[in-house]
């Protein structure tokens, strides 16, 4: 067995069965990472029921942030969490319109950063400039791989995020790579693509198939994926694993109360413009105590009115009632 087949059916071992926070970075409204901020949010995340992190992800504008904060950013989670630290790479926005071959080196140069900071697995962002060529996407996984050394998660992103649907002979194929150790999903609402990814993946022969499905997490677990990499989880980390438990324990009342409650959630922050969701999130981090109000900016999503903060916050308080109250007895 090589090194990096080795490395890859560890990670798979320790990451399944349990839910990855794709963190937000805490930034002012001027885009300037509150690395104050950030500290404090690390160790109340690192304190909740997680199986590692994953930085530089879509929820935490990691394409958008400078080499030096994404060196900053990893090393606080690297330094706040036991657990497997899982990196974004893809093209920094600051690359511009590049063809397939700047954008294949723009990703594995940032996967190497990754792996220098100490990461232990990358999350290949899926790129536009594919353009349905899914024998290039299979060699950029491989040489993300060889270049950082890390096993790799191939990471299915829907289109309303920027991302390229990879049909399901190539998330076949993925997994059949060593150095792959599973795939993610984040379909959105498309649940028969969400289906038939996990349906690919087959046997897997121990391959991750991780669900990122914020508005069909119950649902992609019963379908098949065996754990999570979700944005929802960067504020409401508790409820995310509660549902993942369940389902795992084979407690199907408990699943089904606590899956209600996260769809709930799911409902009052991810819907369109899909893109407000990241301050959506931040909106729930400050209500739970997780973020300061200063440091809770998404500038590089749209301007969202007041009345969605407002439907955030109505969410968080009915779901903290119902904690309260006989029903959660």
């Amino acid at each position: 067995m090589s090194v990096t087949q080795n490395l890859t059916e560890t990670l798979a071992a320790r990451l399944r069965g349990t839910v990855l926070p794709a963190v937000v970075t805490p930034m002012d409204a001027r885009g300037v990472v509150d690395h104050g901020a950030l500290r404090g949010y690390t160790e109340r995340i690192a304190a909740g029921p997680v199986g590692g992190v994953a930085v530089w992800a879509h929820t935490g504008r990691g394409l958008y942030l400078s080499d030096a904060d994404r060196d900053r950013v990893l090393a606080a989670w690297r330094a706040a969490v036991d657990g497997p630290v899982v990196a974004g790479a893809g093209v920094p926005r600051a690359v511009g319109p590049v063809g397939l071959r700047d954008a294949v080196d723009a990703t594995v140069a940032m996967a190497v950063r990754a792996a220098e900071g100490g990461a232990d697995a990358v999350m290949v962002y899926p790129l536009a400039q594919l353009d349905g060529d899914d024998g290039a996407a299979v060699a950029l996984h491989e040489r993300v791989a060889e270049a950082s050394g890390l096993p790799v998660l191939g990471f299915f992103l829907h289109g309303g995020a920027g991302g390229y649907p990879y049909p399901p002979e190539l998330v076949a194929r993925l997994l059949a790579l060593p150095s792959v150790a599973g795939v993610k999903l984040a379909t959105l609402d498309r649940a028969m693509a969400c289906q038939d990814a996990i349906d690919a993946a087959g046997a897997r022969d121990g391959k991750l198939v991780v669900t990122g499905e914020d508005r069909m997490f119950g649902p992609s677990l019963m379908w098949g994926a065996d754990s999570a990499l979700v944005g929802i989880a960067a504020a409401r980390v508790e409820l995310t694993a509660a549902v993942l438990s369940a389902w795992r324990a084979g407690d199907h009342a408990g699943f089904v109360r606590a899956s209600g409650r996260l769809d709930r959630f799911a409902k009052a922050t991810f819907y369109a413009p899909i893109e407000g969701y990241v301050q959506r999130m931040m909106w729930a981090a400050v209500w739970e105590g997780l973020l300061p109000e200063e440091a809770a900016h998404d500038p590089y999503g749209p301007v969202l009115p007041e009345a969605e903060r407002r439907a955030v916050v109505a969410c968080l308080e009915g779901l903290s009632k119902d904690d309260d109250g006989p029903a959660s007895s």
